[in-house]
């Protein structure tokens, strides 16, 4: 091979290797990291909260007899696959709720209540029933002298959660709860009354 011929092989070898390490770059690249888009938490879990609203001896929650219900809560959910299921304890303050009984009224002031719930979930949305036991604290009201202690009753009611963010909802629920042979006092005459009343509450959960 001749000089010239081998510096004209040289000056190709120089200028194909640009090429090759481009093509060599460009086959070995790394692919572009796209990190996976983050889903909604689910239903399951644990979760406290609070909530605010009435209390009162009629259906409709702007009847004379109301009162302030302000309170706390707590439970758990478990998702069965397109069935939610749980349980919750709250706490509520009455504000001194107007009830009936044999000469006058009662008043409810203190309730705790342990519920199941079971629901179907609307992707961000839950709907949801519950039940359970609720025992209520009463005083003395107009003309009546009211039971000492904690009376036991049942609780029946129903809700609409609505998700907010990952952690946190917010919720509406209404209960109507049943409590029977509820002792009195009137005029020294001893009477015992079934009682009821709806509460319509708002409230915020925060989910762990």
């Amino acid at each position: 091979m001749t000089q010239k011929t081998l510096a004209l092989a040289l000056v190709a070898a120089f200028a194909a290797s640009p090429v090759m390490a481009a093509d060599l770059t460009s086959a070995y690249e790394a692919p572009a990291y796209s990190e996976p888009a983050s889903e909604p938490a689910g239903w399951s879990g644990a979760y406290v909260g609070g909530h605010g609203g009435v209390t009162s001896p009629r259906i409709n929650p702007f009847a004379s007899g109301k009162g302030l219900n302000l309170g706390v809560h707590g439970g758990y959910n478990h998702d069965l696959g397109g069935a939610i299921v749980g349980g919750e304890l709250d706490y509520s303050y009455l504000g001194d709720a107007d009830v009936k009984a044999r000469g006058g009224k009662l008043s409810e002031r203190h309730r705790m209540a342990a519920k199941v719930k079971a629901g179907v979930p609307l992707d961000q949305t839950l709907l949801y029933g519950t039940t359970g036991l609720a025992m209520t604290k009463y005083r003395d009201g107009d003309n009546v002298t009211g039971p000492d202690g904690w009376k036991p009753g049942l609780l029946l009611g129903a809700g609409i959660e609505q998700k907010l963010t990952g952690n946190i909802s917010a919720r509406v629920e209404y209960n109507y709860v049943m409590t029977d042979n509820v002792k009195s006092s009137y005029q020294g005459v001893e009477t015992r009354t079934d009682v009821h009343d709806h509460s319509v509450t708002a409230g915020v959960n925060y989910r762990f």
